[in-house]
């Protein structure tokens, strides 16, 4: 079984989240403050032209969206409608693509240019089958082209010691191989070495950990630090990648259970769509580069956090250098 990284606090917008007396909220203006993004939106770097794909428990029409869900597909349930039963898939699409239209800005994602493809491939829980992921991907496989997809985001994954999960791996690595930009979550079962999720386990494709879980947060409904999956993975591949932001990140809420526009959520499915949006901005520029270009381009600009490798990876995503060296 799959599920999904999720916060189920008590979830109320524009409300500091305080836990064991340390406060902790990246509102996303304070996120993109943390990447420099607002400088790279200024200069109209907005992922424009480019599709990404997210692998998640559906979407809401979300205002922030507006007319750019360009394809929705659910292999959950079937139906055409757009819908998301659990937020999930809602809160990620926000951080990476939402143009924050219903804050003035505020809550303005990474990549608010950028046209959505939502395949549900999660329930109500969270939760989904390998099947129901794998023939999502295939989708991709079958239809990436006629929507312009450059970049797949799976911010879910399973954690299983034996390792059962080969056709998960195959098809995920197929879609890499036919050159899609797959940025998926390490999750959120670390510290312990050995603990990174599956997909995001792959050597080929971009795992992304937390950059700020070493502050308490509700992560999973329980208050936990130091949560952000770590490598090696079983073929001593070290991972994650790379890091970026994920503690009590705002962004676009379903409104079925809070009732609110905007919400708070923690966790490497968090920090997944920042990569993301930070590849579909630079896809933006050059549209040529291909997956292992973008990968390489993420290694070469990271910012060195001095951490172990299996916790940092490359280090701190530098969506700004990366950016310069694309202008080159």
């Amino acid at each position: 079984m799959l599920k999904s990284y999720k916060d189920k606090s008590k979830n109320k917008p524009y409300i500091i989240v305080e836990i064991s007396d340390k406060i902790m909220v990246n509102i996303m203006k304070k996120v993109r403050q943390i990447l420099n993004i607002d400088s790279l939106h200024k200069n109209n770097i907005m992922g424009e032209n480019v599709t990404v794909a997210v692998l998640d428990t559906g979407i809401y029409n979300h205002p922030d969206f507006g007319e750019r869900i360009i394809k929705y597909k659910d292999f959950v349930n079937g139906k055409t409608a757009i819908y998301d039963d659990e937020g999930h898939g809602t809160h990620v699409t926000g951080i990476l693509a939402g143009d924050g239209k219903m804050s003035n800005g505020f809550f303005k994602g990474i990549a608010p240019k950028s046209d959505i493809v939502s395949l549900k491939v999660l329930d109500k829980r969270g939760i989904g089958k390998e099947d129901n992921v794998i023939s999502g991907i295939w989708w991709i496989i079958d239809n990436g082209k006629k929507y312009n997809i450059k970049v797949v985001n799976i911010s879910f994954g399973t954690f299983n010691k034996e390792g059962n999960n080969k056709k998960l791996i195959e098809a995920v690595e197929l879609l890499w191989d036919m050159g899609y930009v797959i940025i998926a979550a390490a999750g959120n079962n670390g510290p312990e070495y050995g603990t990174v999720s599956i997909p995001g386990s792959s050597k080929k494709i971009i795992t992304v950990g937390a950059l700020d879980d070493n502050i308490k947060m509700i992560v999973n409904g329980r208050i936990t630090k130091n949560y952000s999956g770590r490598g090696p993975t079983k073929e001593c591949v070290q991972k994650p990648d790379i890091l970026a932001p994920a503690n009590g990140i705002y962004s676009c809420s379903n409104g079925i259970k809070s009732g609110y526009s905007y919400v708070p959520k923690s966790g490497t499915s968090m920090a997944t769509p920042i990569v993301s949006g930070v590849i579909c901005m630079i896809l933006g520029i050059n549209k040529e580069m291909s997956n292992i270009q973008c990968k390489k381009l993420i290694r070469n600009t990271a910012i060195d956090l001095k951490m172990e490798g299996n916790r940092q990876g490359w280090g701190k995503i530098n969506p700004e250098k990366m950016v310069n060296f694309c202008k080159k």
